[in-house]
Order: structure tokens, then sequence, then C-alpha cells
């Protein structure tokens, strides 16, 4: 599979990581972080992406409540 529409993604790709090549091509993305046992930083709010942390059980307990 190849990633499309970089330049498209980025206008709404919520990462902030400045060095990550991932950004703006989501599938990629996506394939990294769930190799990770994480979530996408488009997944969490701005303040919760932040924090860098990423994991499945963090984004499992924000949304527990």
């Amino acid at each position: 599979m190849e990633c499309q529409n970089k330049e498209r993604n980025l206008s709404f790709c919520s990462c902030s990581y400045p060095k990550c090549s991932r950004k703006g091509v989501c599938c990629e993305c996506i394939r990294y972080h769930l190799s990770h046992r994480e979530l996408p930083a488009c997944f969490f709010s701005t303040k919760e992406e932040r924090t860098y942390n990423r994991s499945i059980d963090y984004f499992v307990s924000l949304y527990k409540k």
C-alpha cells in the first residue's frame, strides 16, 4: 500500500513531535504506533498529545471515566 495526500494530511496532522518522519503519512504513522501498542496523535486532544504518552492504556484511562 502506498500512502498518498501527505500535503493534505499535514493540514490536520496533530503530531507535535518536530522530528517525526511519519508526519502527514497516516498509514506509516498508524503502522508504527500500533506496532508499539500505541495510538497516533490524532486520537488525543492537544493537551493529551503533548504528554507524548500515546499508549493504548493511557487512551483507555482518559475515556473510561
